[in-house]
């Protein structure tokens, strides 16, 4: 059985910062707010993320490779 991690959003923003998509605890906060960032949780008055939501949203982040900058 799979067991399921939850990080708050400031182990949130650590753990994509760690894999070089730096974000900050605060941007996530926003994000909440305005949308546009990982879904999350919340368990009582704290948001909290899974690693699987994390990696997922930054991957639909990511653009396609490329081999130039004026590739679009």
């Amino acid at each position: 059985m799979h067991e399921t991690r939850y990080l708050t959003r400031e182990e949130s923003a650590n753990y994509l910062t760690e894999r070089g998509l730096p974000v900050s605890r605060n941007t996530l906060q926003k994000w909440a707010t305005v949308g546009g960032g990982p879904v999350y949780r919340r368990f009582g008055n704290r948001a909290v993320y899974t690693v699987e939501d994390l990696d997922d949203w930054a991957e639909r982040k990511l653009s396609a490779p490329r081999a130039s900058s004026s590739a679009a």
